[in-house]
């Protein structure tokens, strides 16, 4: 299993931004995938964008404008930078990765909470 820390999380006003972080001891050109979820309706987990070992990079449509995935390979974190934060963005925001090898991981979840 892949093992995942989310952080970064926290209380904004609309129209801030926050960057969330998600840390692997794993070496990031190992990992297929690497993405951010966040609650939807349903109960389900939506994406909002993931990042391949290429550095390929995909977003959900409502975060194409205003949110950005990147990596640093050196210190093996994945980034979601959040821009002109709204309240329907408020919720918990999981990090998930997988492998080629069938391997998976997500991690507990970081808050992000907008108000006004």
């Amino acid at each position: 299993q892949v093992q995942l820390v989310e952080s970064g999380g926290g209380l904004v006003q609309t129209g801030e931004s926050l960057t969330l972080s998600c840390g692997t001891s794993r070496n990031l050109f190992t990992l297929k995938t690497v993405a951010w979820y966040r609650p939807a309706p349903g109960s389900q987990r939506e994406l909002v964008a993931s990042i391949s070992n290429l550095g390929i990079t995909n977003y959900a449509g409502h975060a194409k404008e205003r949110f950005s995935i990147s990596r640093d390979i050196r210190k093996k974190t994945v980034d979601l930078r959040m821009d002109n934060l709204k309240p329907e963005d408020t919720g918990v925001y999981y990090c998930y990765a997988d492998t080629y090898e069938g391997e998976t991981g997500w991690g507990l979840g970081t808050q992000v909470t907008v108000q006004g």
